[in-house]
């Protein structure tokens, strides 16, 4: 016999499952990407950086005035980060690089991965000390050869894990206690404790496992309210994910492959979405997010 007490918890209705939220997403601009990626929102200008990957381009766009602009680049280039003295430094094929967009030029730093030709960077960020972390993966997306690093303000390179297929969406939390982690083809989202005093990462775990229906976790980033963002590759969809790794509410974007997200806009409160092949997008989802860091060398 099941006391009174108990037999009315269990006729409580099971918590409901995060809906999917139609949202405002606006189509922004669709320059023919092959591999869209990498927003990045600049501050000081307003501006929107962001990268066909296989196309070899880069593009900037300002929403104030509407101006848009492509750049050629030299060679595949996975992620670009704001460089507190100005500039850029990038992820690129061969290695770490600072990137001047105008030009089209790459002035190399480190290869750290120049034995393993069928590799190449594909996603990064700055973490709060300045220093950039990008991971590798393998071009042909089957072999666990990719690893994740981190490219230090006195440009030392140092490999921080491994045993990677795809690495994707590197992200830090408000706090900078945690870093978030994508084994992309695992359909895992992986974090990381992190020092805020020396950024040392430790404790490696999983936060959440992709059912297949899903798609796989691709870029990410983290809001002021300390909620994970997540773009759905072969998914059509960003999730919101609790720092517990459930997940608050999920919102569909029009594109299968969404590849990666930034918060930008003049109060930040605009979350501006790549895709592979279906340009960029902007989605009204009711948070702000935080100025991106960055690179101190």
């Amino acid at each position: 016999m099941i006391p009174k007490a108990r037999r009315r918890a269990r006729l409580r209705p099971a918590p409901a499952p995060p809906m999917m939220r139609p949202v405002e997403v606006t189509a922004v601009w669709s320059p023919g990407t092959t591999l869209g990626e990498g927003p990045l929102w600049s501050v000081a200008d307003g501006a929107l950086l962001w990268l066909d990957i296989k196309g070899r381009r880069a593009f900037r766009y300002r929403p104030a005035t509407g101006e848009r602009e492509a750049f050629d680049l030299p060679e595949e280039v996975g992620a670009v980060a704001l460089r507190r003295g100005g500039g850029l430094v990038a992820a690129a094929r061969s290695g770490f690089a600072f990137c001047d967009l105008e030009r089209g030029r790459l002035e190399p730093i480190a290869d750290p991965e120049r034995d393993l030709d069928g590799n190449r960077f594909n996603d990064g960020k700055c973490d709060p000390l300045g220093s950039f972390f990008a991971g590798t993966m393998d071009d042909a997306c089957e072999r666990p050869t990719g690893s994740l690093y981190r490219l230090a303000p006195d440009l030392t390179v140092e490999r921080v894990d491994t045993g990677y297929v795809v690495t994707n969406g590197p992200a830090f939390s408000p706090d900078g206690r945690t870093m978030a982690h994508n084994d992309s083809l695992a359909r895992t989202i992986l974090a990381f404790d992190r020092d805020p005093a020396d950024g040392a990462l430790s404790r490696r775990r999983v936060l959440r496992t992709l059912a297949p229906e899903e798609g796989l976790p691709d870029g990410m980033t983290y809001d002021a309210e300390g909620f994970l963002w997540c773009a759905h590759w072969a998914g059509a969809r960003l999730s919101r994910v609790a720092p517990d790794g459930t997940v608050e509410r999920t919102h569909p974007i029009p594109a299968r492959d969404v590849t990666s997200c930034a918060f930008g806009g003049e109060g930040l409160d605009v979350l501006y979405v790549t895709t592979a092949s279906d340009g960029l997008f902007a989605a009204e989802v009711g948070v702000a997010g935080l100025p991106p860091a960055e690179f101190a060398g």
